[in-house]
């Protein structure tokens, strides 16, 4: 066993890691590339939006890290297979991977087309199983060892009476991936975890941390199941991160870490 002790942030260090973020230029993603940028990890990031993009991958590389730029959406197997492949063709290897990409579609389950459910399915389950699968042939071809980072929600655990059914079900399955291809790739060092978080800030939920009545009693009302008594912020998803992208988290696999201020505690 090392001597943690005698310099115990160095669990927490991913420098000169390569990392591959999804969904980069969204919310979490955005908040991941540039947490691991700034822990000095090597990163691939991918995105949809080829702007958005750009953008974040400035932002890392003004933090001094090295960034490949890959302008997809997991999809398919064949894009999550060619993904891996750039990475390594760029870095020599890779070392943790961070799904962040995904949607939701809010709608009453009458009013909703089954087309529109199967998109979410897609979106966040099959996506997210597909890159974690490239992802892994990879790891295990390099001899093992790894992180896989997923995405999941308090929704993934609790239900919702605003139209959630196919973001609640997508979720609940993220956590059945991450559980099963936790116990599944123990044995070969590669843990897999899924942060849950609950709203925190980001452009979609920016209207909740305004200052006027609607918002107003919005967060009240969901306050009162908060215990610490407040939203959600970015540096929440960031402790987390680095925890399980990091040696920190080697005897920790399976899990669903939730993000959420004690919400699901009560």
């Amino acid at each position: 066993m090392s001597d943690y002790l005698s310099n115990p942030l160095e669990l927490f260090s991913v420098a000169g890691k390569v990392a591959v973020v999804t969904g980069a230029s969204g919310a979490f993603g955005e908040v991941a590339a540039e947490v691991l940028a700034a822990a000095g990890a090597k990163l691939v990031l991918a995105a949809g939006k080829k702007a958005e993009l750009a953008a974040i991958a400035e932002k890392c590389r003004a933090r001094g890290a090295e960034v490949a730029e890959v302008n997809v959406r997991p999809t398919s197997e064949a894009v999550c297979d060619e993904l891996v492949r750039t990475a390594v063709a760029t870095f020599g290897r890779v070392d943790i991977l961070v799904v962040a990409s995904g949607k939701n579609d809010v709608a009453k389950i009458v009013d909703m087309a089954p087309e529109r459910f199967l998109d979410v399915m897609d979106a966040n389950v099959t996506q997210s199983w597909l890159v974690a699968r490239a992802f892994t042939k990879q790891l295990l071809a390099q001899g093992g060892g790894g992180k896989i980072v997923l995405m999941s929600s308090a929704r993934g655990l609790l239900g919702h009476p605003a139209g959630y059914t196919a973001y609640c079900a997508s979720k609940s399955a993220v956590d059945g991936i991450t559980k099963a291809l936790g116990c599944e790739l123990g044995t070969q060092g590669i843990t897999v975890n899924a942060i849950a978080p609950t709203v925190f800030r980001s452009p979609l939920t920016a209207w909740m941390f305004e200052e006027n009545d609607n918002a107003t009693a919005v967060r009240k009302g969901f306050l009162g199941r908060v215990p610490v008594g407040r939203l959600g912020e970015p540096q929440d998803l960031a402790g987390p991160l680095l925890f399980l992208a990091s040696a920190a988290s080697d005897f920790y696999t399976g899990h669903v870490l939730y993000a959420d201020g004690g919400y699901t505690a009560g």
